[in-house]
Parts: structure tokens; sequence; C-alpha cells
């Protein structure tokens, strides 16, 4: 494969991501829930996390947020591989 096609790839799967961390990260605070801690249940012993931190500061009060659907969140977790996380977000979704 071409490097230049390689690298864009790459490029496009990291914009995405942060998409995707965005997407949790906006879920949780429409939802009176801190990201951070959500992750922590998910992955107990990961250290912090960078991408996380950028999109949290990303975020904007739930009064001027658009809603995000339960199923967008669960969606673009799976789509990821964050199934961990998408455990833990659907636990909080049965207690609403």
């Amino acid at each position: 494969m071409d490097k230049n096609i390689e690298e864009k790839i790459i490029k496009s799967y990291q914009e995405d991501e942060q998409m995707m961390i965005l997407v949790f990260a906006q879920w949780c605070i429409n939802h009176g829930l801190d990201p951070h801690d959500m992750y922590k249940r998910a992955y107990p012993s990961q250290e912090k996390n960078a991408a996380l931190d950028q999109a949290a500061a990303l975020t904007v009060p739930k009064e001027e947020a658009g809603d995000i659907a339960d199923d967008t969140v669960l969606g673009v977790l799976s789509l990821y591989g964050n199934d961990e996380l998408a455990h833990v977000v659907a636990k909080e979704m049965k207690k609403k």
C-alpha cells in the first residue's frame, strides 16, 4: 500500500476515534455523569486517558448540547471495540 494512503487512513481513523470519544463524553455530560468516572469503571487498570481529557474539554453544558440518542453512543462505542465502556454506559441507561 502507498505510504501516503496508509497515513491518510490512519489519520482518518484517529479523527473518527476522537469524534467517538467526544460523543461519549457529551452523552455523559448530558446525563449528569462524569466521563472520566465512567471510563475508569470500564477500564480500572488503565492510566489517565489523554484523548478523553481532550474530548471532555470540548464538551458543552447539557443545556447547550443537542440530544445524543442512547443507541448512537452505544453504536459508536461498539464500532471502536469499546465493549467494556458500552457495558458501563448500558448499565447507566437502565438506571434512568
